[in-house]
């Protein structure tokens, strides 16, 4: 029964969830249906209960169903998000601050975007950020993600915030989750426990790598599966060390790399979902969890898997489909 339009304030949408859309995370539909509306005020809505899942009340990361009807409330749309590194204008990371305080921020990094400036990058994210907030007098990253790594990067605002969450990272206090997908099909019924060192070692050439070696530094990570297609997983890391490159390291050496590493990767298997739309490395820092530097309280902080990637696993899914019709 639709809803009474006199009791509807103006500009108050009603979406009804159609199969092809289900299944689908909350959060990631509301960013295809808001484009041009920043995620944090997006995250608002939600917590306020201004976006209701029949007639209800929603987490986002709560999957869509057949028939399901999303009230989207009016939002205000910010101007387009300019491609990366281009242009002196610099609002759009402003849409990209996940969480802030007093002595941190956090950030849903752009894939593509690289953390620091340097060797050939003209503006990496932390220089843009201190033009961007020009009046903060501290502005420190607190770790790293590759620059083909997309998701949730933490930004300390005072030197104490950057001492306490680094002794974190050291004590491996510091929770990290990552979606990835990879190559082949990983177990249900179990996780998958990768506990093999990890040594940096320098090629001819100068280019970097990172190699397993019994004589390198501890790094463990865990496995587990979020979703099976047929040639592929879509799997959550939890990385209990930080090691650089540990998470493609490590699904490389148990023999599913990641999809779109052009440096640990699979050729074969990068070329199969270059096919399907990949155009970047499907890996995604998700989740992080922490002490705050100077409170008890943990915070929980997430960044939604990009609508890019949300895409190529319905493609992939569509494809399994198609390919099964035809047995």
């Amino acid at each position: 029964m639709a809803p009474d339009p006199l009791s509807i304030p103006a500009g108050v949408r009603f979406v009804d969830i159609k199969a092809d859309e289900a299944g689908q995370r909350l959060d990631n539909f509301l960013i295809r249906h808001l484009k041009g509306v920043p995620r944090s005020r997006i995250y608002r809505l939600l917590r306020r209960g201004e976006v209701r899942i029949n007639k209800g009340r929603a987490r986002p990361d709560y999957r869509l169903q057949t028939g399901d009807r999303v009230r989207i409330p009016p939002v205000r749309r910010a101007a387009a998000v300019p491609a990366v590194g281009r242009g002196e204008d610099l609002s759009w990371l402003e849409a990209q601050i996940l969480y802030e305080d007093g002595e941190l921020l956090a950030l849903d990094k752009p894939a593509g975007l690289a953390v620091h400036g340097g060797s050939g990058v003209r503006l990496g994210l932390i220089e843009a950020l201190r033009r961007l907030r020009s009046g903060h007098r501290f502005l420190e990253l607190v770790h790293r993600l590759d620059k083909q790594t997309s998701g949730v990067l933490l930004v300390a605002k005072r030197r104490s915030a950057l001492v306490a969450l680094h002794g974190q990272l050291r004590r491996g206090e510091v929770t990290k989750h990552y979606t990835a997908l990879l190559q082949g099909r990983l177990s249900r019924r179990k996780s998958l426990e990768i506990d093999v060192p990890l040594a940096r070692i320098s090629r001819p050439s100068g280019d970097r790598v990172v190699r397993t070696a019994a004589d390198g530094r501890p790094a463990r990570s865990r496995f587990r599966v979020l979703r099976l297609f047929d040639t592929a997983t879509l799997a959550e890391i939890r990385l209990h060390t930080g090691r650089t490159h540990q998470a493609r390291v490590h699904a490389a050496y148990a023999g599913h790399p990641i999809a779109g590493d052009d440096k640990y990767g699979d050729r074969g298997f990068n070329a199969a979902m270059a096919a399907l739309g990949l155009k970047r490395m499907f890996l995604h820092a998700s989740r992080l969890e922490f002490k705050h530097p100077s409170r008890e309280d943990t915070l929980r902080l997430e960044a939604p898997l990009p609508p890019e990637l949300e895409e190529l696993c319905k493609r992939l899914t569509q494809a399994q489909a198609q390919d099964h019709e035809n047995l």
